[in-house]
């Protein structure tokens, strides 16, 4: 039996570095804007291919932390499906659970770099036809399972859920967007089940319907819609995280040099999990969980993430057991416990 099982997507990964003009442009979130000329052919500085989507970024991690680890998406019968298979296979993931589609290629992402920050152009591919037809359940089993369902595979999220529950796995959940937009009953139902949910501040305000400023608020609501462990990251402004008897806050690791953010989310998601694990948290003792067992999956997973941004693509940073707890930097990192009913 594995000790977990990432489900999710899996794609192909281009990073360009160019030295392409920017604006401003009131219209985005940055308030920034690439110029790029209609029919001209523009140099690019640095090209570098790897893998990323959810379920593969979480298993390198938990894989690295020592962990019997398996990645479940669907990938095509393409060069890129097979350097997929092939990366994952190297870091000692099982990939025979994975999937593929001979008629759709494989999900790819062509990532425009600059200054840390980058602009993303994103193709879904197969991860689009990964439904529960392409699962081998009895193989899946595991003591936890991490869910990340991209695109239209989160119609996929209550059968996942009555089948961990029957078979007493551990979920960890961490919805995307797309979910949240669309399937928000969903997630909001499945929250009974969930042991380990983790989103953003923006996520955490649609999912309850109360503005992120008022915290306290948000945390109350979701620890009554879960019985399990909340995590709602803010970027540079840290992680706050609930086990529905205490709220712990914490800031980030300073990095070395920010060179790309793509797969911080799931680096911390997937080094909180793997925090937990290590520490021997289960499904049977969610309940009972410790603060110092919170403490060190926060170090974790935070200290993961950072490393994750130090380097180009979603998986290259993720850190090894050895090279977390033998990192100096990475031994204490100041987080404030207050009582949840203060």
């Amino acid at each position: 039996m594995k000790d977990v099982v990432a489900i999710g997507s899996a794609t192909r990964d281009a990073f360009y570095s160019a030295s392409i003009k920017v604006i401003p442009w009131p219209n985005t979130p940055s308030g920034k804007a690439y110029v790029m000329p209609l029919g001209e052919k523009l140099e690019v500085d640095d090209i570098f291919f790897t893998i990323g989507g959810n379920s593969a970024n979480a298993s390198v991690t938990f894989a690295r932390q020592g962990f019997k680890t398996a990645c479940v998406a669907k990938v095509g019968c393409d060069v890129s499906g097979e350097e997929v298979r092939r990366r994952l296979a190297l870091e000692k993931v099982d990939v025979s659970l994975i999937a593929r589609n001979p008629d759709v290629p494989t999900a790819y992402s062509v990532l425009l770099m600059r200054g840390g920050e980058r602009t993303i152009l994103g193709y879904h591919g197969s991860s689009d036809s990964f439904t529960m037809k392409d699962l081998d359940l009895k193989r899946m089993k595991s003591k936890w399972w991490y869910l990340s369902l991209a695109g239209e595979s989160d119609r996929m999220l209550m059968p996942l859920l009555n089948f961990a529950r029957k078979n007493k796995i551990a979920v960890a959940f961490n919805p995307s967007g797309h979910h949240l937009r669309h399937r928000k009953g969903d997630v909001i139902r499945s929250l009974k089940d969930i042991s380990f949910l983790v989103m953003n501040e923006e996520e955490a305000s649609l999912v309850t319907g109360i503005p992120w400023r008022k915290e306290r608020e948000v945390f109350r609501k979701l620890d009554k819609l879960t019985p399990g462990i909340l995590a709602v990251t803010g970027g540079r402004g840290g992680v706050t995280v609930s086990d529905g008897k205490f709220v712990y806050k914490s800031g980030i690791f300073k990095e070395k040099k920010l060179v790309d953010r793509t797969g911080a989310g799931d680096a911390f998601g997937a080094g909180f999990v793997a925090g937990l694990m290590r520490k021997g948290v289960k499904l049977g003792n969610i309940g009972k969980v410790k603060p110092e067992h919170i403490r060190y999956a926060i170090r974790l997973a935070t200290a993961n993430s950072t490393s994750v941004v130090e380097n180009v693509g979603a998986t290259e940073g993720a850190l090894t057991r050895h090279s977390f707890e033998s990192a100096g930097r990475f031994r204490t990192l100041p987080i404030n416990v207050e009582s949840l009913t203060r």
